[in-house]
């Protein structure tokens, strides 16, 4: 995918995977003997399990560690998978950059004999509740409003998943969108923001303006007089959801 060839250098460093949303996945995936993890990235959430991760990007592949399940360049609407192949698919905050959301979809529960588990958020939540799109980054919350998959329609196309809220931990080491929710000051590293598909694809002209309220607001003390209650809270719902189709 041409965007993660632009996009994606940073994601090694800023996306690692974090210790608590794994288990979440991992006892989704239940008993699966093997896995396949498609719109891989780099690795971030394979169980031991994984026999093949599909990435159509190589700058992401190239990062993926040492010692990980093979991966093939491919994207998720023409998986190179034989039908039934394995117990489980498995698909982490990618449903968003497929082009054919419907033909993925079948390709996840064409190659799967027992499992589909994917990992992504729900918009109307995500928009409500998470303070620096709403608040600071209106543009971004119109960019993802336009990729956003509507979750309901996914649970639909997996055959009636049942969706679980995931809260996002304060301390969260996987630097996805949300991740900083209480800590603010990382949205002004450039470093942080490359890691964010959602701000790193909007960009620093259309961010700019956002950011500096948003460095004004935390010098001045303003961004803690208004969501100050963040700060006493281990974990938040920004409304990522795990949903889980058994087939």
């Amino acid at each position: 995918m041409a965007t993660y060839n632009t996009l994606g250098p940073t994601y090694a460093r800023t996306r690692r995977p974090d210790p608590r949303i794994a288990a979440r996945i991992r006892a989704a995936l239940g008993d699966a003997a093997d896995v396949v993890d498609v719109g891989a990235g780099t690795g971030s959430y394979e169980p031991p399990g994984t026999v093949l991760a599909v990435e159509p990007s190589r700058v992401m592949i190239d990062q993926r560690p040492p010692h990980s399940a093979p991966a093939v360049r491919a994207v998720a609407e023409r998986l190179p998978v034989r039908d039934g192949a394995v117990d489980a698919a498995m698909a982490v905050l990618t449903v968003h950059h497929w082009t054919d959301l419907a033909a993925g979809v079948r390709e996840l529960r064409r190659i799967a004999r027992r499992r589909v588990v994917v990992l992504t958020w729900d918009q109307r939540v995500f928009r409500e509740r998470w303070w620096l799109v709403r608040d600071y980054l209106p543009e971004a919350a119109a960019f993802d409003d336009a990729r956003a998959v509507d979750v309901d329609r996914l649970a639909d196309l997996l055959g009636g998943a049942r969706q679980e809220t995931v809260p996002v931990p304060y301390d969260c080491t996987d630097g996805f969108a949300a991740a900083y929710w209480r800590r603010p000051h990382a949205y002004l590293d450039p470093q942080v923001r490359a890691g964010i598909s959602l701000l790193a694809q909007t960009g620093e002209e259309v961010n700019g303006p956002g950011l500096a309220r948003l460095a004004d607001d935390l010098a001045t003390g303003r961004w803690h007089d208004r969501y100050g209650e963040l700060l006493a809270l281990d974990a938040a719902d920004f409304g990522y959801r795990l949903l889980v189709a058994d087939l």
